[in-house]
């Protein structure tokens, strides 16, 4: 142990009755654990969170989503299909149309969000874990077009799957002439048989409604066009390899889309909100380390004896600011530590037991999600560690400045 480190030990441990400056210490540490708590504990329900939403939407998605740059539909010969299917890795793939068009049942109407599939999708089963009544197919065995909706759309237009005795008609706009006025020809209409419910998520259950591709083809005209090719992975797909495979065989006119980049919006907002949570708790942090700064000062100031002691016996200037800089990162470190073994250990019991509950019947999860990422902690650290290098400077700065002929008797 040299002599810097010794003395700053020897300040942060001296027992002085009514020593106001050791308080301060006391307080600074307290606020120093506080801050790194609500950090670790915080940025984990975010990381926990985004595991939440990756796995709800990985049952459902496809592995591989391919979607064009440019425009809303496109088509791939039947060649590009072929070589698709036979890349390494992959199961299955299912064309896809997607838009919103109007379902009307018996008296009630709602606006949709219709996903035409075809059957791959369905043998996938995907769906399987979200079902709640009826069973999941897009046409039944006498080739009639059936709708898998989702939950809150099911109570919406109070689809009776059991009796089969009502059919929801779908319809969506044909392209008018400009100043022709529309009619009962201006639309487009399809038939389709209520077939199951399914409870996937909150946003999906209010509007989902699942359909034969050629249902969705024939109600929006897209003839042999589509929104998106998804593609269906084995156990044992390596997703990388597939890419690389999928980039060669459609070319750069295309975007091949990962589950997170499916629902990039979503993923992001979690990503920007932890960002910004992030700088507020270590903004706050801050504020509450300014205790390091006044307790070194005021050390510093009552110290001055001492340093000039130093100084007459040799001192360097540069070993006068380590007790100081020492003494600050003494007191964060501590207080860091135990913030640290505090946050990690509420991490804990909350994943193991549920502390916190979300409050809400219908929630994918009962309790907070948290997951608790290394690279975080890591980060925790980097930033205390500025912290307190940015608070212990400037009175390291105003001790080793010390006149030694001014405190010498």
């Amino acid at each position: 142990m040299n002599v810097s480190t010794f003395i700053a030990k020897r300040y942060f441990t001296t027992t002085k009755k009514k020593n106001f400056i050791q308080v301060l210490s006391w307080i600074s540490m307290f606020g120093v654990a506080i801050g790194t708590m609500a950090l670790i504990v915080v940025l984990s329900v975010f990381n926990g969170l985004g595991e939440v939403l990756r796995g709800v939407y990985s049952t459902y998605d496809a592995d591989f989503k391919i979607v064009p740059l440019e425009g809303k539909s496109f088509s791939l010969t039947d060649e590009q299909l072929g070589q698709i299917q036979q890349v390494q890795g992959i199961q299955s793939y299912s064309r896809i149309i997607e838009d919103n068009a109007v379902a009307i049942h018996r008296d009630q109407q709602a606006v949709v969000q219709l996903r035409g599939v075809e059957q791959s999708f369905i043998e996938t089963n995907k769906l399987d874990t979200f079902l709640v009544r009826g069973n999941l197919e897009v046409r039944d065995d006498k080739g009639r077009n059936s709708a898998i909706l989702g939950a809150g759309l099911y109570y919406e237009l109070g689809a009776l799957i059991e009796t089969g005795a009502y059919e929801i008609e779908l319809i969506y706009p044909k392209n008018l002439r400009p100043g022709a006025l529309p009619s009962t020809n201006s639309v487009r209409r399809v038939r389709l048989r209520p077939a199951a419910q399914v409870n996937i998520d909150e946003v999906l259950n209010e509007k989902l409604l699942l359909t034969s591709f050629e249902a969705a083809s024939e109600v929006l005209d897209y003839k042999n066009r589509y929104t998106a090719l998804e593609v269906y992975f084995t156990s044992d797909a390596n997703a990388d390899k597939i890419e690389e495979a999928l980039e060669g065989i459609v070319g750069d006119k295309y975007a091949i889309l990962n589950s997170d980049q499916q629902h990039s919006e979503i993923m992001n907002a979690v990503k920007v909100e932890k960002l910004f949570t992030y700088l507020a708790l270590s903004f706050i942090t801050l504020i509450a380390s300014f205790n390091i700064f006044f307790s070194l000062s005021m050390l510093a100031i009552e110290k001055r004896r001492d340093m000039s002691v130093l100084y007459a016996i040799g001192a360097p200037t540069k070993m006068v600011r380590q007790i100081f800089l020492k003494q600050g990162i003494l007191i964060a470190f501590i207080g860091a530590f135990f913030g640290m073994v505090l946050g990690l250990l509420l991490c804990y019991l909350q994943d193991r037991y549920g502390l916190v509950g979300l409050g809400m019947a219908n929630a994918v999860v009962q309790a907070y999600p948290v997951k608790i990422v290394w690279t975080d902690v890591a980060l925790v650290a980097v930033s205390i560690t500025l912290i307190t290098i940015v608070t212990s400077y400037r009175p390291a700065l105003l001790a080793s400045k010390v006149n030694p002929i001014e405190f010498l008797d």
